[in-house]
């Protein structure tokens, strides 16, 4: 509650007069900046004005300080934010939603996210598990534009947990179906949803955590080097080097895991091992560590490995 401006009273009845002390006490101090943000806010549980008020918010959410606190503490407006999530899962299967629906709530997505990025609100997000009503949308298949956009906005809102290293963040997508899902959108989404995707289960391996409940068992292990294996194949045709990154970079933490690092092997991919991918890290000399981490790890560091690594300085 400390970090609401004062002027913004969760006391007074919803929309009464003293809601939002703006018009009643004008003060010229005030940033109008934020009065603005608290006039929005004020308006997205008046479903005639939601709509706009998600388009503005949505839009200028960079500028308004605080907005995360602003939006988790003010009186219903998380649950307007989960009425719009909920209001179009009929629309889901069959894929029926609307260009128009689908801009609506990635609005409203792009608020939670907003909530997920903040250190104030982030361990509030969590406990709500609000992340679990953002499922049935990695959950879809349709690659239509509205279906995509709504997916890449589901999982800007995970990135955003993630991006910040926090085990209990970790953990708690581990207790979720995270994992499959990301898994899902790596196979069959767009190169910037693959992206978003790959980078997520990269900051799941990154933590101690994370890496030792893929590796944990045969068949978690193989999902996802099944899927990594897939998209290199699929980068081979159509080279991508941001996708590409965040692959070697799931690899190379796989490597960490002794028994992980003794299965890759024999499958990590003969496309990471030559020179298929030389052109297109050429320009990044972090990636191409990486690569030469990888390789050396994997070979165990006998002579074949040294000269595979090799190969790669003289990119």
């Amino acid at each position: 509650m400390a970090n609401l401006p004062q002027s913004f009273s969760l006391n007074a009845p919803f929309g009464g007069p003293n809601a939002c002390s703006t018009s009643a006490n004008p003060n010229p101090n005030r940033d109008p900046k934020m009065a603005s943000a608290e006039q929005l806010v004020l308006d997205l549980s008046n479903p005639e004005l939601r709509e706009n008020a998600l388009l503005d918010l949505s839009k200028k959410r960079e500028i308004f300080q605080d907005l995360a606190p602003l939006l988790w503490h003010s009186f219903g407006t998380i649950a307007a934010l989960l009425q719009e999530i909920i209001s179009i899962y009929p629309v889901l299967s069959p894929p029926t939603l609307s260009a128009g629906a689908s801009n609506r709530v990635c609005n409203a997505l792009a608020l939670l996210q907003c909530v997920a990025s903040h250190p104030d609100t982030r361990t509030l997000f969590l406990n709500a598990h609000i992340p679990l009503y953002l499922y049935p949308f990695l959950n879809t298949t349709s690659k239509t534009r509205q279906f995509e956009y709504l997916r890449l906005t589901s999982l800007g809102v995970i990135g955003a947990l993630v991006k910040v290293d926090d085990t209990e963040v970790i953990s708690f997508l581990l207790s979720t179906e995270i994992i499959p899902l990301c898994l899902r959108t790596m196979e069959m989404g767009s190169e910037l949803s693959k992206t978003v995707a790959t980078f997520i289960v990269q900051k799941i391996l990154l933590d101690d955590v994370g890496l030792r409940y893929i590796c944990a068992t045969a068949e978690r292990f193989f999902a996802v080097g099944r899927v990594l294996g897939t998209m290199v194949a699929s980068l081979a045709e159509q080279p991508s080097a941001r996708l590409l990154k965040h692959i070697i970079r799931c690899y190379l933490r796989l490597s960490d895991n002794a028994r992980a690092c003794e299965a890759l092997k024999n499958c990590l991919p003969d496309m990471l091992r030559d020179a298929t991918f030389n052109n297109c890290l050429r320009e990044d000399p972090t990636t191409r560590r990486w690569l030469q981490q990888l390789i050396h790890n994997v070979s165990g560091g006998n002579r074949v490995g040294a000269l595979q690594a090799g190969a790669l300085d003289l990119m």
